[in-house]
């Protein structure tokens, strides 16, 4: 059996959330979609697509409504729990 992540419909999702060039969903910062390539795979900071509903708990893979742009570190600490940490604010006034 193939993996569906590797089909023409999971790389078309893929392609379309990278070209909206959204900021990580997770942090809110910034993803240097310029990182592409061999370098991608490891980069910490590189685009990854995200589901808004883990796919271990139901998330439907080629939903476009459960697609979400994250940075790859963002996305591997998130795991698959369905609430999203926000970012802690500064103390500094």
């Amino acid at each position: 059996m193939s993996n569906p992540r590797n089909g023409r419909p999971y790389r078309r999702l893929t392609a379309a959330q990278r070209a909206l060039g959204l900021p990580c969903w997770i942090c809110g910062h910034n993803i240097p979609y310029e990182i592409r390539g061999p370098l991608a795979g490891r980069h910490p900071l590189a685009f990854t697509l995200d589901h808004l509903v883990p796919l271990s708990r139901g998330g439907d893979l080629l939903d476009p409504a459960n697609a979400r742009s994250a940075h790859r570190r963002c996305n591997s600490a998130r795991g698959n729990r369905t609430a999203v940490r926000q970012p802690r604010s500064s103390r500094r006034w």
